[in-house]
């Protein structure tokens, strides 16, 4: 079994509707985003998922939501662009691209800091 990952990041605004803090005011963060792919066996070229196949998807993601501000986007109209929220987002969008008889979407990381943040492994991976 193999991880094959990738990481990027997008910069964007949110606030958290009715959250009781100061989260509730617009602010934006550099958001970090690991994206990693499992793979259950090599293909002819000793890879799992090429490298370029993952970035090639996952940056039509990020163009979809680098520097917009996340609550006017139509993903977030009717729940909160929080980290777990964007996580499942972006794994919602990349699950079937990113899937074949040799490999899966394994999980989607969201920081919104270098310290803080999210995995998310999809609706059935507990």
């Amino acid at each position: 079994m193999f991880d094959i990952f990738i990481k990027t990041h997008f910069s964007a605004g949110h606030h958290l509707r009715n959250y009781p803090g100061n989260c509730e005011k617009p602010h934006g963060h550099n958001w970090n985003v690991k994206v990693t792919v499992r793979a259950t066996e090599l293909d002819e070229l000793g890879m799992g998922i090429d490298f370029r196949t993952i970035k090639n998807a996952v940056n039509k993601v990020m163009d979809d939501i680098d520097h917009c501000d996340l609550n006017e986007h139509s993903a977030f109209l009717d729940r909160n662009p929080s980290s777990e929220n964007i996580a499942v987002y972006i794994f919602e969008t990349l699950k079937q691209e990113l899937s074949s008889e040799r490999y899966h979407l394994h999980s989607i990381m969201v920081g919104e800091t270098d310290s803080s943040g999210v995995v998310y492994h999809g609706p059935s991976a507990a």
